[in-house]
């Protein structure tokens, strides 16, 4: 049996709004917006690994709060697993430093104003399931 590669994606909220990431990198997903994250490293607990990625993608100072129920395949040997996650206080702002070239932060009425990517649409519906 092939390891699975487990990517954490971030339900950052702030404000009632989640935070959207648009990817500038690589090109066949640039221009497509994703909940931020990354790979969890060897030995790295998965809430360790998001807030890791969120300082490195965003340069900001977040806590995860819980995982999302669920998992989705992404490209074998991948898959996602999300943490909802706030800002600490006294965090900077996000800022799109690695891998993505804007944010957003959207209302529950703004949710899909934005095109995911497709690996990330299922995680998005059940944050959007259970949200507020």
């Amino acid at each position: 049996m092939t390891e699975r590669i487990v990517v954490v994606g971030a339900a950052l909220f702030d404000g009632g709004r989640l935070l959207a990431a648009r990817r500038s990198a690589p090109p066949e997903l640039a221009g497509r917006w994703e909940l931020p994250g990354g790979k969890v490293e060897q030995g790295e607990p998965p809430d360790a690994a998001l807030v890791r990625e969120l300082r490195e993608e965003l340069g900001v100072d977040t806590e995860a709060v819980a995982r999302v129920p669920g998992e989705w395949p992404l490209k074998p040997p991948y898959v996602l697993q999300v943490w909802t996650a706030r800002l600490r206080p006294g965090s900077a702002d996000p800022k799109p430093l690695q891998d993505h070239d804007d944010l957003r932060w959207l209302t529950p009425d703004e949710l899909w104003d934005v095109p995911w990517l497709d690996q990330d649409v299922p995680a998005v519906r059940e944050l959007a399931a259970h949200w507020g």
